[in-house]
């Protein structure tokens, strides 16, 4: 009978202490915070769970989250950063397409300016030509009349012109007749001029 229940209680013995092996394996208790008392009874230090407040509890999925929430902060600092270079990089490239636009401006408002200058040009050839030949078409003492109150270039240019046209008309000039009804002091300065200047003045 006392054999038995030796045996019971050894058996009660064994199988407390494989529980409490199998609950320390599964992170249920922590067996030597558990056995603590014992430790202290044969004169060892037990270990003993951290204190905690009625309202705090540790588990590992409180751990995980707190190491989820770190990569998050690490996460958002780097979105943050990133997102400061990208403004950067935004406020350069405004910066690039206004210059680009200015560039353009100028670049239309020169193009219009030539165009201009070049019309001008076309309208004043023009005018000359309709002027050569209007004063071709007159008697030669109007048309000598007429250019002795003319600025010397437009005289010189309807001249050239006049020339021009007798060339391609292949006609005799009436240029020099036109200069020796002229003052000779004037006709002098105007020969002078078309003779010094070339002929695309």
């Amino acid at each position: 009978m006392i054999g038995r229940v030796i045996v019971l209680l050894l058996l009660v013995v064994v199988l407390a202490a494989g529980g409490i092996v199998w609950f320390d394996f599964l992170n249920i208790i922590d067996a030597k915070a558990v056995l603590s008392p014992l430790y202290r009874f044969i004169g060892r230090e037990g270990r003993s769970q951290p204190k905690t407040t009625p309202d705090e509890f540790l588990n590992l999925d409180a751990e995980r989250l707190a190491v989820r929430l770190e990569a998050l902060d690490l996460r958002n600092m780097e979105m943050d950063t990133q997102q400061r270079d990208i403004d950067s990089q935004k406020g350069m490239i405004e910066q690039m397409a206004q210059e680009l636009e200015e560039r353009q401006k100028a670049l239309d408002e020169r193009e219009n300016s030539l165009r201009a200058q070049a019309s001008d040009a076309e309208n004043r050839d023009r005018n000359i030509e309709d002027n050569a030949r209007i004063l071709n078409g007159m008697p030669p003492e109007r048309a000598v009349g007429i250019m002795s109150a003319m600025d010397d270039q437009d005289v010189i240019d309807v001249l050239r012109k006049t020339e021009e046209i007798a060339r391609a008309e292949g006609t005799s000039s009436i240029v020099s007749y036109w200069l020796s009804l002229m003052e000779p002091g004037r006709a002098a300065e105007l020969q002078r001029k078309m003779a010094g200047r070339p002929q695309s003045l």
